[in-house]
């Protein structure tokens, strides 16, 4: 009885099987390869358009801040300021654009304080009402959610005048705290919604289970839920420092005396009806307004994405 042997194929298995594979589903693997590709490629040249242009006006913006005005002004346009200066921004800072409007200074300060208050005020009322929303069930709970959205639609242009009313017989005009409680009324149902989200999406599990672990009800909240909403809170708070910090309409109809005004106001004193507008200023003026919330965001990013596994690692 004679036994027949079969040669096995030499090479890795991998080598044999796309030895045997049709010359078509090779055709058809390498076009989807270059499709893809393609594809790839198509959308990083869109992302760096996107990103160009992005970055194009705030480029701009620094460009003719260090030039002098004469050179904005002119047809010709300059890609880098070739008459480099600084005087722009010694005027901005040191020189009033008119006598009767407040310098940087004061109204640094008054940005500042508003900025701050509104936002150590947005982020308690705003985590507290996302805890009540999201955690315990009460008569209301539906229609107060939904009150929340509906007063997001309606633009402040709309109740300015009865804001106006209601801060002037208080007798908060051109006052830090009016001022302050306008803002808050217009970015508290925003960041309540956005917390309510992030609160949502931790489990009350979790806090269950510290608790088994011998942590009280409190403990389990600030050791592990707490960490876990970290990126909500400074979400909310990138958010409110923003609002507060660049809005004009409210501040230019409550602030009134040129002591109170904001930076936003302050601004506006370089733009005249009856003389040339010193456009070079202007952006100077913009570029130290923008500084601070460039400087928050990057003072911030880190926490942010720090916080995400925070609460992972803590307990």
């Amino acid at each position: 009885m004679s036994v027949v042997t079969r040669a096995r194929p030499t090479g890795t298995p991998t080598e044999t099987s796309g030895a045997r594979r049709p010359a078509s589903v090779r055709r058809r693997g390498t076009a989807r390869e270059v499709k893809r590709a393609s594809a790839n490629a198509l959308w990083g040249v869109v992302s760096i358009i996107v990103f160009v242009c992005s970055v194009f006006p705030v480029y701009w913006m620094l460009n003719t801040s260090f030039k002098p005005n004469a050179d904005v002004i002119s047809p010709t346009p300059q890609w880098w300021p070739e008459n480099f200066t600084l005087r722009n921004y010694v005027t901005v800072l040191f020189e009033p654009a008119r006598p009767d409007r407040a310098n940087f200074g004061s109204s640094f300060m008054v940005s500042l304080a508003v900025t701050g208050l509104t936002l150590l005020i947005c982020l308690v009322f705003a985590f507290i009402g996302a805890i009540a929303v999201s955690r315990f069930k009460f008569r209301g709970r539906r229609q107060y959610i939904i009150a929340l959205l509906v007063i997001q639609m309606i633009p402040g242009e709309a109740l300015m005048f009865t804001i106006f009313g209601m801060v002037d017989s208080w007798r908060l005009l051109n006052t830090i705290i009016g001022l302050t409680i306008v803002y808050l009324a217009g970015v508290l149902p925003f960041t309540i919604w956005m917390l309510r989200g992030f609160v949502a999406g931790v489990p009350a599990d979790l806090e269950e289970a510290a608790m088994i672990d011998g942590c009280t009800r409190t403990q389990a909240f600030w050791k592990v839920t707490f960490p876990l909403l970290a990126p909500g809170l400074i979400s909310t708070g990138v958010f409110a420092f923003i609002q507060a910090w660049n809005e004009f309409l409210m501040a230019l109809i409550i602030m009134q005396s040129p002591g109170s005004y904001t930076l936003p106001i302050w601004l506006r004193a370089f733009q005249q009806a009856t003389q040339a507008t010193n456009w070079a200023a202007i952006m100077a003026g913009s570029t130290l307004l923008a500084l601070p919330v460039v400087i928050f965001f990057l003072f911030v990013q880190g926490r942010m994405t720090g916080g995400l596994v925070s609460g992972a690692v803590k307990g």
